[in-house]
This record gives structure tokens, sequence and C-alpha cells, in this order.
């Protein structure tokens, strides 16, 4: 009998985003592992991962990182931007800059979905009040003093609480005691004084007008928020320095330069300022420079000596700031508008001295002599040097705490508070800003989710639960072994065969699996897969993601090497499209079937590009021994061997599959096949069409068999049964996404293009039932190509381009096919014939490469036969339709080459 294991508890003091990021981090790790764990957050506020920056409901206050650099994963950089396409912004793209709003309740959102992902494995408890002491418990761990007098014992805490309060130290003291003046800006109710005054600078009254003392970030949302007309915003800095501005378009990437690890601070410097040189030279933009330091900054400031990063911070310090830490896009120009207006002025110097007039305006003396009078003086100077607040005074009181490096933040090791002695001696953690001395750059969340992660680690690795005595672990149908327990591999088996079947289900199942275990990285692996693939509902990124994680903590060599295959696959990373460790993954592990139905083009998977029926036939040859006469080799040897004219052969290979397994979508696939190539079209629409009323009722991709039905249909010229055949089986509702522009679009396409369609081509209705995203950026050739055709079919030009754009940024078979083929097609819609029918007919020979069969390719050849006919050039006609007539009878076709002109 297994013993309970006792739940670790795990305090996290301030729930805003770095606490936010560090339970979210939490949940997900010790989910995977299954490390039973207690998580307490505390913090008063009414919402989790708001904190002070993301509460501003002000839709002025955006971002100052592009939405793909703020997902709260740092293995999957499009998470944010993903989650905002599903709530309200569908056109949102990586470059834009969300609000603060938004980006609050995305971190409420996701910390959310992870403690209900947890359920089980992680207890989640919220105290809204406020921690103000932390001593040693006696048993070992810690114990927190709460502010409604309670006490939480924890065996580690994670102390988020964000930046330090301002101290107030750069305005005399005088005005800091004034109700004129306002320390914290962010606090609820700070600014209710400056926004309801009235802007009466048209009576002569400045009691309306506003100083705000700093520059940065703070001063800018401050001054969007407060600017009206007839009132000024003073803005005072010792620099006089605003936040630079982001580029209106993506910065082209930059190296980082050679030499950054210079001995000294000056000869680091010339290296950075040469790099940004170079970056405007070659770029017109110093942007791309310092952002290629940014990995780098904090092992720069590791080797500098404390009098070097004192003399950075004195000469450099806000230089670096306003470079670093820029306003978004829009934002620079609200900015602008307001100072061309002179609504906004900004002020070099400091505040010499200060006086609250009888009236109720305080005077300010510059340094420089000048005075600026005005009804408000807000304190926008940033974070302090060190937190402030009761909890941390008591660690510094105690000595639990230390100052940081030039009393910036805390003394931590890898974000572990340091005590007096140098030690580490409460098991109390933090991250974000309180880490400033340590790292310089560690308040932006690209920095923080990265700390976050890595706390997780250390504060689960002690509970990793001790190593069993090996056991037997379960297997797949074909023995291979799996790294999870009997319930999520019985899931797993189910969604196996049902791929191998092209069946319905396969998606459900895997996510079962997972759900089962989440740390299972096969099954990750394999919704990422169907999703990129098959266009299987599944957030692509976040399975990879979470696949790769599992694949570094438990998996075996095999599962590791098809999470490095799907990972390649997904992401096109090498010129093969990862067609390489594909092969190299079957030839150590022919057994595994996913991955060979993932390399063989049929119906479930495009297959490997340039993988040609020859190499094709070897892999599945070779590697049918492995499952010891199993119908799925035998199914695809038969698809494969159609593909190559055989059609006996063929036609055997399937009906013995069939007669092992009557659900055989590959056999059934390979039938439908030889019916087709070989002219067969009445017999192999009455096949079909009994099929897929018994047997495939349950298949994934019926409606690819009720298109090859529709294919016979369309060869024997019955328009009205295609009519029928579509509106039945083929229109949108009963076919969506990828499946809609393979199927049901291509359709339409070539019904309309051989005069079989009368009437509206209802195109553009299958468009409005798959995402744009699928459509304007595939992310495979093949389904580029359809997208392509059915952009064609409603002559959406300005699609068609941006699909071609996308094409020539992906991978190397949509660089070098898809690119040329859209450029035939919008020819095409032009009515630029000849040129449409050039273009098509270079394709031709390398069409291939797209992947899929030649009976969807095809629909290449007919809009070449379409656009020859349309530039007269009749006798090229005449010879492509008499190719096809010896492939094999077609009426359609016969009356295509009777109708044209001697």
């Amino acid at each position: 009998m297994n013993p309970v294991r006792e739940r670790h508890t795990v305090a996290i003091v301030g729930a805003g985003a770095a606490g936010t990021l560090t339970a979210v981090q939490l949940c997900e790790t010790a989910t995977r592992r299954r490390t039973p764990l207690e998580l307490v957050l505390v913090d008063p506020a009414p919402e989790a991962g708001r904190g002070t920056a993301y509460a501003t409901p002000d839709p002025r206050h955006r971002l100052n990182v592009p939405a793909g650099g703020m997902s709260c994963y740092p293995d999957d950089p499009g998470h944010f931007t993903r989650w905002l396409c599903r709530h309200g912004e569908p056109t949102v793209r990586g470059t834009d800059f969300a609000t603060r709003y938004r980006y609050g309740a995305y971190l409420a959102d996701t910390l959310a979905q992870a403690i209900v992902h947890a359920h089980g494995t992680v207890a989640v408890h919220r105290l809204r009040t406020r921690a103000e002491g932390c001593i040693p418990a006696p048993g070992g761990g810690l114990e927190l003093r709460l502010a409604d007098g309670e006490r939480l014992s924890a065996h580690s805490a994670v102390l988020a609480t964000g930046p330090a309060a301002p101290t107030g130290d750069r305005v005399p003291p005088r005005l800091r005691t004034s109700e004129r003046f306002i320390g914290s800006p962010w606090a609820p109710g700070a600014l209710d004084g400056p926004l309801a005054e009235p802007a009466a600078r048209a009576s002569g009254r400045v009691d309306a007008d506003v100083l705000l003392v700093g520059t940065g970030l703070t001063a800018v949302d401050l001054a969007l928020s407060l600017d009206r007309p007839g009132r000024t915003v003073h803005a005072l800095s010792r620099s006089g320095l605003l936040p630079q501005p982001h580029a209106l378009s993506p910065a082209a990437e930059m190296a980082a330069p050679e030499g950054l690890d210079a001995p000294t601070l000056s000869t680091l410097r010339r290296t950075v300022y040469r790099h940004i040189g170079r970056a405007v030279r070659d770029h017109g933009d110093w942007r791309p420079a310092l952002d290629s330091l940014r990995p780098h900054t904090a092992r720069l400031w590791h080797s500098l000596t404390p009098e070097e990063r004192a003399l950075f911070l004195e000469r450099e310090g806000a230089l670096w700031n306003t470079h670093r830490h820029r306003m978004a896009p829009v934002t620079a120009e609200s900015v602008a508008r307001a100072r061309t207006a002179r609504r906004l002025r900004v002020h070099t110097g400091r505040i010499a001295d200060a006086v609250v007039r009888p009236d109720g305006s305080v005077r300010v003396t510059l340094s420089d002599g000048r005075d600026i009078r005005a009804g408000w003086v807000i304190d926008c100077t940033g974070p302090g040097p060190r937190p402030e607040d009761p909890l941390w005074r008591s660690l510094f009181d105690t000595g639990a705490a230390v100052p940081g490096p030039l009393g910036l933040g805390v003394a931590t090791r890898d974000g572990r508070l340091l005590d007096a002695e140098g030690g580490t001696g409460l098991p109390v953690f933090t991250l974000g800003a309180p880490r400033r001395g340590e790292l310089w750059e560690t308040t932006a969340i690209p920095e923080i989710r990265v700390q976050a992660a890595d706390l997780a680690e250390q504060l689960l690795a002690p509970q990793a639960a001790p190593r069993r005595p090996a056991r037997r672990r379960p297997v797949d149908a074909h023995g291979l072994a799996l790294s999870t327990h009997a319930e999520a591999a019985a899931a797993h088996r189910t969604g196996l065969e049902r791929v191998l079947k092209v069946r319905a289900g396969a998606e459900d199942a895997f996510a079962r699996a997972v759900a089962l275990d989440p740390g299972f990285a096969l099954g990750h692996a394999a919704l990422a897969l169907l999703g990129h693939e098959c266009g299987a509902d599944v957030d692509v990124p976040r399975a990879l993601a979470d696949a790769q994680r599992c694949a570094r903590e438990r998996a075996d060599e095999r599962e590791r090497s098809f999470v490095d295959v799907v990972t390649r696959r997904v992401h096109g990373a090498s010129p093969d499209g990862g067609a390489g460790a594909l092969l190299g993954h079957l030839a150590a592990h022919p057994a595994d079937a996913l991955a060979l139905a993932a390399a063989v083009p049929t119906i479930a998977f495009s297959g490997i590009n340039d993988l040609d029926t020859g190499y094709a036939l070897t892999l599945v040859e070779r590697t049918a021994p492995a499952y010891g006469g199993h119908w799925f080799p035998a199914s695809l040897l038969a698809f494969l061997r159609q593909d190559q004219g055989r059609y006996d052969e063929a036609a055997a290979l399937a009906h013995r599959a069939l007669t092992a397994e009557p659900a055989s979508g590959h056999a059934v696939h390979a039938l439908a096949h030889v019916y087709y190539e070989s002219g067969a079209h009445e017999t192999g629409r009455d096949w079909l069409d009994a099929w897929v009323s018994g047997h495939g009722r349950g298949a994934v991709h019926r409606a690819h068999f009720s298109w090859h039905i529709a294919l016979h249909e369309l060869a024997l010229d019955d328009p009205a049964a295609v009519r029928r055949r579509w509106f039945a089986q083929l229109a949108p509702g009963r076919v969506t996404g990828v499946r809609a522009l393979v199927d049901s679009g291509s359709l339409l396409w070539r019904a309309r293009l051989s005069d079989s369609w009368r009437g509206r081509v209802p195109a553009a209705d299958v468009l409005d039932n798959v995402a744009r995203e699928i459509v304007e950026r595939p992310a495979t050739a093949f389904t580029a190509l359809h997208a392509a055709v059915a952009l064609t079919a409603v002559g959406d030009l300005a699609a068609l381009r941006r699909l071609r754009d996308h094409a020539a940024g992906a991978d190397p078979v949509q660089r070098e096919v898809v690119v040329p083929l859209c450029e035939a097609f919008a020819a095409l819609v032009e009515e630029r014939f000849s040129e449409a029918a050039r273009g098509l007919d270079a394709l031709l020979p390398v069409l291939g490469r797209v992947g899929g069969s030649a009976a969807q390719r095809e629909v290449v050849e007919e809009t070449l036969l379409y656009a020859l006919v349309a530039a007269g050039r009749c006798e090229a006609a005449r010879r492509l339709l008499d190719t096809r007539l010896d492939r094999g009878p077609s009426p359609r076709d016969s009356r295509l080459l009777a109708e044209l002109p001697n």
C-alpha cells in the first residue's frame, strides 16, 4: 500500500503579475509531476493577476512590450496573442500593443485555467489580506503573520510584491506632507482630486495644472489620463528624457556583438556603441542593437565591479532606461500631440523648493530658478531602492533579508533571499523588481516569466517522488512502452487506433490521456500533430510546449525523439521540414505507427514533402515486419501502389486490409483512387456510397470520401448529382475548417471550371466557415494550395496576395511552389489568362511537393485547362484533354474536348 504523500505548502505573497506567473508555473509543474502541492496566495486585491500595473481601466494605458512578448510561458511566446484572438480581438497580431487592463484579464484567466487543470494535485487557497511578518517555524519552514491576526505556516514562501513604492525623496519634505502631493498615484482613488478638478485655464486659474515628478513610463501613462483642453501637465526629471517609442513595424533582428565579455566598463561601452552604430548603418534603426543585448544583460551586469555598476547608473542609467523601456507607437503619438499642443511640457532639472499657496496651488521652484505653478504634484519617479512594506521591514529588521548591490532591491542567490550572514536562512524566495541589484533588468514580463519557471523548478525539486523499483510500463498496440500509467495508456491506445483507422474521436482520446496524466509527453505531442496536420481543435503551440516540457521530465529515448519530430514538423525549423528527423526516428523505431502515418502521404496526414512514391514504398516495406501482419501497413501499401498506377495490386492489398478491418479508412481511400484513376466511375460511386452509409459512418474524414463520390459524379458529367452531394454532405455547417477548404471548396471550383455548376457558386460560404488564419497563414503547403483555390473562386485578390506574402516567409515548399501558384491564380482572377496558363503549366512538374494525392492536385491541372481555353490556346487545351482521357475515361472531359473550337 502506497503511503499518502504530504502536500508541500508554498505561500505566494502578492497576486499581481509576478505572483500569478509563479502560481501558474507551480500549478502546471506540480501537475505534470504528480506532486501534491498546497498553494496559498496572500493578497488583499479583489482579483488575482492585475496588481498595480494591470488594474488601470484606462484604454490609453498600453503595454510597453508587443503582445508577442507578453506570454505567460517562456516556451510558448504566442500564448497571449492567441488568447486575445479567442477573446474578442480576432485580427490581433504579435506586434500589436494591448491595453494593460486586457493583460490583467489574461493573467487572471490563465491562472484560473491552471488551477482547474491542477485540481486533484494542487489545492489553491486565496487569502484576501496582507502579510506583515515572517519568522522561522519551530518544525522547519516559516510562519507568516497576517494583517487580520491569523498565522500561516508554509514550507516556503515567494515574495512577489512587485516594485518598491517611490520614496518621495525628490520633493522637499514640506511638500511631501501636503495634501496636494500624491506619492502613490496608482493607489485606488489617488487621482480623484486631479481628475475631478475643472480645466480652468480660460479663467486664469492654474490649480487644474499638474506637475509630474519623473518622465518615465509611469509619467507617460498619467500624462495621458490627465490630458484635457485647458490643462497643462508638466513633467520634470533630471534628464528631461521621455521613453523612446517602439518602431512602427517590427525591427530587424541582429546578433549580439562579439566582445561583450569585455574586461572593463569602458571597453564594454565602446563595444556597445559600435554595435549601435552598425545597426543604424545597416537597418536605419538603433533598436535591433539594443534588443540583441537583452539575453545578455544579467551576465554583463554581473561582470561589472560594484564601482563600475555605480558609474554606469550615474552616467548611462537614464539613457539606458529611456531606450530600453519604450512606449507603444500609439502612446508615443498621443504624447507627441499633447506636446505639440503645449498641454504637456517636459522640463529638465529638479525641485529646489515648493510652497503651497492660499489659493490651493503649489509654486514649485526648479533648480535653474524657473517657477511652475500647479494644483497637484504627483510622484512618478518609479520604484524606490528597496521594498519598505511591513513584511519586508520585518525581514530587514531581523537580518533575514539585506539590501541588494548598490542598495537596489534585496540580496538574492538564484532568487532565494540572502541573510545578514550571506547565507540562505529562511526558505523565502522573490522575483521581479526586488532582484534589481542582482540582475538589473528584471521588471519586464519576459524576464519575470523565466524567473517564475525557475522558481517552480527549485521549489518542487525536493518534492520529487522517490524513484520506485523498475516495473513494466504499459505499452501501445504495437508493443512500444509508454511513460505513463495504465489508464492514460489505454486512452492513448484508443486515440492511436482511431488515427490508424481514420476514425473520429482520436483527438478526444488523446485529450483524455493527457487529462489523466498531464505529464504524458506522447499524448501532448499527438494532439499537437493532429492540430497541425488535420485541423483538430487543438492549441498547437501550447500542446507542443507541454510535450517538450514533459519529454524533458519524464520520457524515454523513443518518446523524446517523437516529440522532436513533431516539433520540427510544426515549426518547419529545418530545410527539409523535419523529414530527416522523421525518417531517422522510423529507422530506429519502425513500429511507431503514428510516426509512420505522419510520414506517408495519404488521407490523414500530408506526409513528408518530397517523399516520392518509391521512397515511401521502401519506407513502408521496411517497417511492415515490425507490425506482424497487421492491416495498417497493408492499407498504406495499397494507397502507394495506386499512386504508382498498379491498380490491381492496390485493390488486392486494400481488400485484404478491409477483410481484417472493415473500417480501415486508408484502405478505403486507396480503393477510391483505384476506381477514380482507372475511370471506373460508376462502380466507384456506388461502392463508396455504400461504405460511407455503412462502416464509414464514424470516419473522421467522411467528407473526403463524399468528395471522392462527387468526383466520380463530376467525371460522369452529372451536375445535378454533384449539387445534391454538395448540399447534403459537403456544404458549410456539415464541413468546417481545413476539410471545408480541401474538399468543399475545391469541388465547387472544379464544378465551376467545367460548367457543371450553374448559378451562384457558394465558395464565399465555405470561406466563412474557415478561420482566416488557416486561409491566409496556413501551416502547410497542402493547406495553402487549397486556400489559394478557394480565394480564387471568390476572386479575393487582396487575400490571395496576403497568402502569397505569408508563403514567401514560410517553409521552402510554400516559398517555391505556393508563391508562384498564388501569382498564377491572381493572374487568372485579373483575366490575364496567358500569363496564368504559363505559370500553372510550369508548376505541374513540382506540384507533388505540396503533398496530398494526384486527385487532389488535379485541381491545378483543371485550372490550367480553363486558362488555356480562356486564352484562346485551344490546341494546348486539346493536348491536355487527350492526356487526361488517356489516363482514364471521363464523359465530362469528352464533352469539354468536343466543345473546343477547331
